[in-house]
């Protein structure tokens, strides 16, 4: 599936496609095009599925509570393993570090946005930033959140 970013294999993949396809721009032909198309449309669906790490900080962090608390609701249900406010602070740095703004970079650099694609990069940047700052009283924020509305 091609918003599949847990999949190592299919990351690495997709990473010699990508280099495979803008590795020399100078050579230009109708398969390189048809090659490039794909590879961008496949960074597309993976930045579709984690757009709102590259919106507005009140974005990211809205839509970053509502899955913290799906997480959250499926360990205390017993659906989950491990509980996701232990590493959820370090596991957002590392989403940032190793998947978003890494995407967004290749964005940008294909162009594929115009001239909005620095924004989404800017936005990837400044929301990281703002979850260290933030991120940790957040975490506890989310399981005060979670306690509250499930009262019995």
């Amino acid at each position: 599936m091609a918003t599949d970013i847990v999949d190592k294999e299919l990351q690495t993949l997709r990473k010699a496609r990508w280099e495979t396809a803008f590795a020399d721009t100078r050579v230009q032909d109708e398969t390189s095009d048809d090659c490039k198309a794909t590879i961008v449309i496949e960074h597309l669906i993976q930045a579709s599925d984690v757009s709102h790490t590259m919106q507005h900080w009140h974005i990211y962090k809205a839509w970053n509570e509502k899955f913290f608390l799906e997480c959250y609701g499926a360990y205390k249900a017993g659906r989950a393993d491990s509980d996701p406010s232990t590493n959820w602070y370090k596991g957002e740095i590392g989403f940032f570090d190793f998947y978003v703004i890494p995407l967004a970079k290749k964005l940008e650099s294909c162009g594929v946005f115009g001239v909005s694609s620095h924004e989404y990069l800017n936005y990837a940047a400044s929301n990281r930033a703002e979850w260290a700052r933030e991120g940790e009283k957040l975490v506890q924020q989310y399981v005060a959140k979670y306690e509250e509305l499930n009262k019995h």
